[in-house]
């Protein structure tokens, strides 16, 4: 299923959120379960579906992540199912640095400032690689694909180590 055809945008990764969302809105009201009340258990059961579908889509579309791994899935490039590891070994390192930098918050002297730093770091990090996703998405070579694929794994461990300062944050103030 192509989510970009569904809810009829164009396929490309920077993707007008409004839009999206309107869209959104109007397929909802044509393939509602409510408006097939009165159908056939057929026609409710497939309405069931493309309402599931529907939702299932938006919630792909509006995610960065979910967007690019969509993309690269309609390339045949399926992040989920393969075994392939991260091959950057500045990445490796500066995921050790940053894992380290949250090991130390608990024992930091000014807690909100270093929490700052590193929320302040990650964002910059992530913006870096969305951008770098972008420029790769659009590119139809085989090889961009592969370079995208490995950006939106590198996004991936960002959105964990945000969790995890997050808990950190919330641990502060129980």
């Amino acid at each position: 299923m192509n989510y970009f055809e569904l809810f009829e945008i164009p396929q490309r990764f920077d993707v007008d959120i409004a839009e999206l969302a309107n869209r959104y809105r109007e397929l909802q009201k044509a393939v509602h379960p409510d408006k097939f009340a009165n159908a056939g258990e057929q026609q409710k059961l497939l309405a069931i579906s493309k309402t599931a579908q529907v939702n299932d889509g938006y919630q792909t579309l509006k995610d960065p992540i979910r967007r690019a791994e969509h993309m690269l899935l309609l390339r045949g490039v399926d992040i989920d199912n393969e075994s392939t590891t991260m091959k950057d070994s500045g990445f490796l390192m500066q995921q050790l640095e940053w894992r380290e930098a949250l090991a130390e918050l608990r024992d930091s002297d000014d807690i909100d400032a270093d929490i700052a730093a590193l929320e302040a770091e990650f964002t910059q990090y992530r913006q870096q690689l969305l951008d770098n996703l972008s420029k790769q998405l659009v590119d139809t070579q085989a090889s961009s694909a592969m370079l995208a694929a490995d950006q939106v794994r590198k996004l991936k461990f960002m959105a964990k180590l945000q969790d995890e300062l997050t808990r950190i944050q919330d641990a502060m103030y129980d």
